[in-house]
């Protein structure tokens, strides 16, 4: 009978739609069919009413859809993942820039109040909340896949190896490490401290799905796709290094992983956890060229798998720069140009009080215009990457033209841009909004101590 056919759980649903009559059941719908072998699929059914060696009959027709819903089901996720990261990098832009100006503020207060006065335990409580809303901000750049990234080429093999020690304290002595590491893995290309923050996130939320101890493994492969796989997300043909993490927790229902990587989205209890972590790990994946997919049952613990497309290269070497003596500010003169006033005035006062002469402008074409008034020797730019009219990296290539040996430094609180994306991955001077002081000071002075040619 059609009950056949029908899951049981589906059966009663049938039957009511039946015994609402015929001509009410002649309409087109969707359901789930159970072939021979006992699985499921879901089917689009449209029936037809018609006369049958005299008598009346249905023509009904169930087209097989199990793999089209599958693949709108992915298209809908990603197209909302994508808004949701578009949102989040615009907000980010804006945050950063506030944040600086927030953190700046408070850290120039705390300069000038002594230890034990009051007001100085509340300009403390204001810079923690700022470092952590600006903690929320960087993470949001990451699922997003708009923070500024410094790609490297490496070992997958050798981050994890390097991490075995953090990972063994973070887990605890309920839960049992074990790492297997596939021998001559190819080379990958991504930025090693947003590598070890996934691998980091994955443990973390390994060790809280096993509240009673258990087993996390962590497991490195090379594989290659051929574009024939049925596992999602489908990556591209090719070689891969694959990275698993695979736990012995609680595991998840379908429920929870279809929202896993939307921000804020969690299953952890009020106060232990942001929701952002997986959203995270997803962005940066993501925005290294990889692609990543979860397995988990209730009860039958989680997989989590992540590939890497390989690069034919050598891992490069961890450089290691001999100590320097960082110089005294001589009163160098530096040209700061940062179109949002906040930012540009906590940043002044800073190289003020650091010792330098500061120079202001608002956009690229005023910067242009003080320096071709200016005499003397402008040792440092200091540009925001993105203004209207004249970007940071336009201005740079214009100043560096009749100033030679002006040294250059940008920053940023997120573009879309991608010559600001690629800046730290080409070795230019870069320092990522928001940022407190001191964080200026030592990168400015890092950057006028630097090697000759120092760009």
């Amino acid at each position: 009978t059609i009950e056949d056919l029908r899951p049981a759980e589906d059966v009663p649903a049938l039957r009511r739609l039946v015994s609402e009559g015929l001509s009410r059941f002649g309409y087109s719908g969707h359901w789930r069919h159970r072939k021979r072998d006992g699985s499921v699929i879901e089917v689009d059914v449209t029936s037809h009413e018609l006369s049958f060696a005299g008598r009346p009959a249905r023509l009904v027709l169930a087209r097989d859809v199990t793999e089209t819903r599958r693949l709108e089901d992915q298209l809908r996720q990603a197209q909302k993942m994508e808004a949701v990261g578009r949102l989040a990098g615009g907000i980010a832009h804006d945050f950063n820039n506030l944040l600086t100006a927030i953190l700046g503020t408070t850290q120039l207060l705390l300069r000038d109040l002594e230890p034990g006065v009051t007001m100085r335990d509340d300009v403390e409580e204001i810079r923690k909340a700022a470092l952590r809303a600006a903690d929320l901000t960087r993470q949001l750049l990451a699922y997003s896949r708009r923070q500024v990234l410094a790609p490297k080429v490496l070992d997958l093999n050798t981050v994890v190896s390097n991490l075995d020690t953090m990972l063994r304290r973070l887990i605890g002595e309920d839960v049992q490490l074990v790492t297997e590491l596939a021998p001559h893995l190819p080379t990958i290309q991504a930025d090693p401290s947003q590598l070890e923050q996934v691998i980091l996130n994955l443990i973390v939320n390994s060790r809280d799905a096993m509240p009673h101890g258990g087993r996390v493994t962590i497991r490195t492969a090379h594989t290659r796709f051929t574009g024939a796989e049925t596992t999602a997300p489908l990556p591209a043909p090719g070689a891969y290094a694959l990275l698993e993490v695979v736990d012995t927790g609680t595991g998840m229902t379908a429920d929870v992983k279809a929202h896993l990587f939307e921000p804020f989205f969690t299953t952890k209890e009020v106060g232990k956890g942001t929701g952002l972590g997986l959203a995270t790990v997803y962005g940066v994946v993501k925005q290294s060229g990889g692609y990543i997919w979860i397995e988990s049952e209730t009860d039958r613990g989680t997989a989590v798998r992540i590939a890497f497309p390989v690069v034919a290269a050598s891992p490069q070497p961890h450089e290691v720069l001999p100590p320097r003596v960082e110089s005294s500010p001589a009163g160098e003169t530096v040209l700061l140009v940062e179109d949002e006033e906040a930012v540009r005035r906590v940043a002044a006062k800073t190289l003020e009080l650091s010792g330098y002469r500061v120079l202001t402008a608002k956009d690229g074409p005023e910067a242009l215009t003080v320096a071709a008034r200016e005499s003397g020797t402008i040792n440092l730019l200091l540009t925001d990457m993105v203004m209207p009219g004249m970007t940071g990296r336009e201005l740079a290539e214009r100043l560096v033209v009749a100033r030679p040996a002006t040294r250059v430094l940008y920053m940023s609180g997120y573009t879309e841009d991608a010559v600001v994306r690629g800046t730290a991955a080409a070795g230019l001077a870069f320092l990522q909004k928001p940022f407190e002081p001191e964080a200026l000071a030592r990168k400015v002075r890092e950057v006028l101590d630097g090697r000759p040619g120092q760009r």
